[in-house]
């Protein structure tokens, strides 16, 4: 039986569904989940991330890790984190940028936190020796060097479409014996209490769940053990406005439409993931390509840039400018950072 037709089964015997629950199904059904039946990554895949475009950006995470370690004391051994590593190609570069930093590797621990076993798979190809985990929470008790790309994106959210002094949820249920958006009766919700200041009526808000108690374990460490995570993802501030979306074959599509066959994301709310942080400090958020220029990125794309010609240094150019310009990732992607108390922020955020 299709996840389609299980979805409807379950709607039609139990009722609408949240839509943390419809995208948990569509991204990890074990039979039938997007992320575990397929590698999504890549020209050939849905989506394309920051580290297939080019290596530069690994290598620019990398450094700013490095000298992270080094301003903390590098401290041995510490544990070099990545959740939602995809094909391990961002772990792989940051491995290569650190070779040459005494000490590093040596006392780094590489921790991979993925649920898919077709993509754990990938990364086994480029990041041998690394340890697996299912969630944040399994990680040692030591110095945590941390990176989330494009992972915070896809974890499940709900929707609440503000109604007076109350709220609506938007649910998937069904129409005829099609999928179909649908909204609860109005009621108040103590969660969402700080959010009418900031609203009116009509406006929409989307909720994570698992976002604070993932952030929550990730800081815990931090602050007790010292460390540095780096968060980068698209999202803003807070969160204002239906931005739940489906990415088939690199465009847009219905997220109704063909369940566990496309790829399901939210933008993130910064502000939900700043508050989590605590007692760790968390920077400012920072524009992708800010922080990328900031750690020298067109220094290297320059240096890069000297051994190529010909198509090759069209394509080195214009994955510089992806990576960085404002109209491309370059705004549309955020970088905050986690650190503990009494320490410097990572390298290319401030305070």
């Amino acid at each position: 039986m299709s996840l389609a037709a299980q979805l409807r089964a379950r709607i039609a015997q139990s009722g609408p569904m949240t839509l943390a629950d419809y995208m948990a199904a569509c991204l990890l059904d074990p039979a039938h989940g997007y992320y575990a039946t397929r590698d999504p990554f890549g020209a050939g895949g849905d989506f394309i991330t920051s580290p297939e475009i080019s290596q530069m950006f690994g290598e620019m995470i990398g450094l700013c890790l490095a000298q992270t370690w080094l301003d903390q004391g590098s401290p041995a051994p510490f544990t070099l984190a990545e959740a939602g590593p995809g094909r391990g190609t961002l772990m792989a570069d940051i491995l290569r940028a650190t070779r040459g930093v005494p000490g590093f590797l040596d006392a780094a621990q590489v921790h991979l936190i993925e649920a898919s076993a077709t993509l754990r798979a990938a990364q086994a190809e480029r990041v041998p020796g690394a340890i697996w985990l299912d969630h944040v929470d399994q990680l040692p008790q030591q110095p945590l060097l941390f990176v989330a790309n494009e992972f915070y994106d896809a974890l499940p959210i709900r929707q609440f479409r503000r109604d007076g002094a109350g709220w609506r949820e938007v649910v998937v249920g069904l129409q005829g014996d099609q999928l179909a958006f649908g909204v609860t009766d109005p009621a108040p919700l103590a969660a969402l209490a700080h959010r009418i200041e900031d609203t009116k009526d009509g406006d929409l808000v989307e909720v994570c769940p698992a976002l604070a108690p993932i952030t929550a374990a990730i800081s815990a460490l931090i602050a007790a053990h010292g460390g540095a995570a780096l968060m980068i993802d698209y999202g803003d501030w807070t969160s204002l406005g239906d931005t739940f979306q489906a990415v088939q074959a690199h465009r847009v599509t219905d997220p109704l439409a063909n369940p566990g066959q496309a790829d399901l994301t939210a933008h993130v709310d910064f502000a939900a993931l700043a508050a989590a942080a605590a007692p760790a400090k968390h920077t400012r958020l920072t524009p992708q390509g800010v922080f990328l220029d900031r750690l020298g990125i067109t220094q290297r794309a320059q240096a890069l840039a000297a051994g190529l010609s010909g198509p090759a240094l069209d394509a080195h150019v214009a994955a510089h400018r992806r990576l960085t310009h404002p109209a491309d990732m370059g705004d549309h992607f955020k970088v905050i950072g986690i650190y503990p108390d009494g320490a410097t922020p990572p390298p290319g955020l401030t305070a």
